[in-house]
């Protein structure tokens, strides 16, 4: 059986490493000049780890450093709107790992045959037959995978008519700050934006910052280390040691659900299928999960019942996990004082088990 895949990220890459290890033919079809991932750092939890696993690439990764489940969320004085219990997390789940993107990708792309590798190929469309048409020509396949990111080819192609991304309000800002001493994974809202700030085993520091802004806004970096002056420490600190350069700003668009991630020969998966928020930090592990899972449906029921069992397993997840991941991150953008004051009382008063209850789900996958 020969497999398209088509984009080069994380489950496009991961998607081939599975198809690979199964004995099959793939070819990824990627649009920039080279396997690469623009990007800070990333989170993969245990679920991501698992799935990993299953390509044999989880302990190499693990290699590279564990990282603790977050300590909790501050307001932005400082007082914690919610304290984690960390040691029953990480009992409970098992620990992540914080590398820098690139660090996934490179491993990913290793365990993929160079031959495979098709960079600066830009794909136009993708029919259900298995027929994609590309900058280098016309590419036919017994399946092709569209793992090509929030605004995919594949997708529009399969099903035209479908609504596409939608802004949800807030854009994004990611940096690796230099050495800096912090208390751990922990996240901070004010009004309408907020802070993130992961230790990285080397002692920089991952930092995201989120806000309320219109689409298509470009804010600097010497605007962002003005509105987060009066913040608790080391925020301020944090920003006012990265270079504008070094800080990478993306809207944030979410994808509204898709009745099917399959059409014939042809499926989606990533972000290309559900795009989501990244307030569970849970994009990269989706698209592994999804990577692995069709790999292991077509592997074992063939290519047709493979390709539903593939639908019946991972949309309702994903798709509720977009939903969960959507109303988590809520709170953090309120803008009403009163809303926002009544975040700031009640929140500390939450049980600390409701978190890991809320968790599980996401964070117990085994395919």
């Amino acid at each position: 059986m020969k497999v398209i895949i088509v984009g080069g990220g994380i489950g496009g890459l991961a998607a081939a490493a599975a198809f690979h290890q199964r004995g099959m033919q793939v070819e990824v079809l990627e649009r920039a000049a080279a396997f690469t991932e623009v990007g800070a750092g990333l989170t993969v939890q245990p679920n991501g780890l698992r799935a990993l696993d299953v390509l044999g690439l989880g302990d190499p990764l693990r290699a590279h450093g564990l990282a603790d489940p977050l300590v909790g969320v501050r307001n932005s004085r400082g007082g914690w709107l919610i304290r984690n219990d960390v040691a029953t997390l990480r009992r409970t789940f098992g620990a992540s790992v914080l590398i820098p993107r690139t660090t996934l990708i490179d491993l990913l792309k290793a365990a993929v045959p160079a031959e495979s590798l098709r960079p600066a190929t830009e794909v136009h469309s993708v029919r259900p037959d298995g027929t994609v048409h590309h900058s280098g020509g016309v590419s036919e396949a017994d399946l092709v995978v569209g793992a090509d990111g929030v605004n995919s080819v594949t997708r529009r192609s399969l099903w035209p008519h479908l609504p596409g991304p939608s802004y949800v309000g807030y854009t994004t800002w990611r940096f690796m700050a230099p050495p800096h001493p912090v208390e751990g994974s922990v996240e901070t809202w004010g009004s309408g934006e907020r802070f993130g700030q992961v230790p990285m085993a080397d002692g920089r520091v991952y930092c995201y910052v989120i806000a309320n802004a219109p689409a298509g806004t470009h804010i600097g970096l010497d605007e962002l280390r003005r509105r987060f002056t009066g913040w608790h420490r080391p925020i301020p600190a944090l920003l006012e040691s990265v270079s504008g350069q070094a800080a990478l700003q993306h809207d944030t668009y979410e994808l509204p659900a898709l009745p099917t991630y399959v059409s014939d020969n042809a499926a989606v998966l990533g972000d290309a299928a559900h795009a989501m928020t990244p307030n569970l930090g849970q994009g990269a592990c989706q698209a592994l999960e999804d990577a692995v899972t069709l790999a292991h449906t077509v592997n074992r029921l063939g290519l047709r019942a493979g390709l539903q069992e593939y639908d019946r397993l991972r949309r309702p997840r994903t798709q509720q996990i977009v939903r969960l991941s959507r109303q988590v991150g809520a709170p953090g953008h309120w803008t009403s004082a009163p809303l926002v004051a009544l975040r700031n009382t009640v929140f500390p008063r939450l049980p600390k088990s409701l978190l890991t209850r809320s968790l599980g789900p996401t964070l117990t996958w085994t395919i």
